[in-house]
């Protein structure tokens, strides 16, 4: 037996106040958007007409091929999802694409919209996700009305089904999302909120520290997500409205902080909008920039992003779509190496082979893939993916 040199009483002694670190990851599918639909635009068939409309953007304009220079099978993998499933997450927004509203009317819309999501959980057409955005808790008057928005909308819902989020904007301070987490708990509800990061509070405190990790310890295990906000973000930072854009480098670091704040804790990751919109004359334009935009999301980690106009459904799903089928000849090859311990160019370590394994589930959850085409290029069923996804790194 080797001979040590540290006593080991001594050393447990001295390790007895760690803790084991034990990294969350997401539970289930995270959809690749949020569409975000005024209040007193939600009617009963929001969804339906969501999904026409995109395809009637497409039906105008077919040559994705040639505009985007996505993958030939592209064009139709979006026509099909579009028919089966054009929204994947839906907010019925109070706040900013609400405006302010005389308080009878805002209580007539948190009611009937609730009861819309209600039917179409009955009927069986709620996208996977949906939810409310209310008022931020900028001032007195803002946060009574949004609680009082939550509560009308929550009581008229009758209870908070699986899928249910709630969006909380513009927060500053770590006491705005404890309040909040605390009213939540007052509906006895297994209630979970997303933190909007659109102030330069949420990103750098007073005091210069990182504000992310003290928000998502304060929600108490009820955050489930961080949305990135770009235009009060951008416009906070000072930035002229030329550049508020979503690829400024301000918008960067923001994204990077979240990243960081994020990692390992369960709480998922969605970036901004575009407020260069595919309408009129400007379709091809705005399509353009759009799956610009969610291409460079994509390659920054960043698998969820803002959709404010139907014809936007377009270039989200040929942009995760074209991203998904582009790479998985490599990355199949890679899992394949990985799994069978085989020789090759690039040593793969388990936090690769985590990565690679989860973008196959996304890929599939999305409709880019389907299941036989995951197993056909991977050797892998459903099954040894998620282990994979969800092994723990080092």
């Amino acid at each position: 037996m080797p001979r040590t040199s540290l006593d080991p009483g001594a050393v447990r002694a001295l390790t007895a106040r760690l803790t084991d670190v034990e990294p969350r990851w997401p539970v289930g599918r995270q959809p690749v958007h949020t569409c975000y639909v005024p209040a007193d635009r939600v009617t009963a068939s929001t969804v339906r007409d969501w999904g026409a409309g995109a395809i009637g953007a497409l039906d105008a304009h077919p040559d994705l091929v040639g505009l985007l220079g996505v993958p030939e099978v592209v064009p139709d993998r979006v026509r099909a999802k579009l028919a089966a499933e054009p929204v994947e997450d839906l907010r019925v927004d109070f706040e900013d694409g609400y405006g302010v509203r005389a308080d009878d009317e805002e209580d007539a819309d948190a009611e009937r919209t609730a009861l819309v999501v209600r039917d179409w959980l009955a009927d069986g057409v709620a996208p996977p996700r949906f939810g409310l955005r209310v008022k931020s808790f900028d001032t007195a008057a803002l946060r009574e009305r949004g609680l009082r928005t939550l509560d009308v909308f929550l009581t008229a819902l009758g209870g908070a089904p699986e899928g249910l989020v709630i969006t909380f904007p513009k927060v500053t301070s770590v006491a705005q999302v404890e309040v909040f987490g605390e009213v939540l708990d007052l509906f006895g509800l297994p209630l979970r909120f997303e933190v909007q990061v659109e102030t330069t509070r949420s990103v750098v405190d007073p005091e210069g520290r990182l504000a992310l990790p003290r928000f998502v310890e304060a929600g108490r295990g009820r955050v489930s997500g961080l949305h990135f906000g770009t235009y009060d973000y951008t416009a906070g930072c000072g930035l002229g409205a030329a550049h508020q854009h979503l690829a400024h480098g301000a918008c960067d670091f923001a994204r990077n902080v979240m990243q960081v704040s994020a990692a390992g804790t369960g709480v998922e990751l969605s970036d901004g909008s575009t407020n260069v919109l595919p309408v009129g004359d400007r379709v091809e334009e705005g399509w353009r920039t759009h799956y610009r935009l969610v291409r460079r999301s994509l390659a920054h980690g960043f698998y969820q992003g803002w959709d404010l106009h139907p014809a936007q459904l377009v270039t989200r799903y040929a942009a995760v779509h074209a991203f998904h089928l582009e790479g998985v000849g490599a990355d199949a090859r890679r899992l394949r190496a990985y799994v069978e311990r085989a020789g090759g160019a690039v040593l793969d370590e388990p936090a690769t082979a985590q990565a690679l394994s989860a973008s196959f589930l996304r890929a599939l959850d999305c409709g880019a893939l389907a299941e036989d085409e995951v197993r056909d290029a991977t050797g892998l069923g459903l099954p040894e993916l998620r282990e994979l996804a969800r092994r723990r790194m080092g």
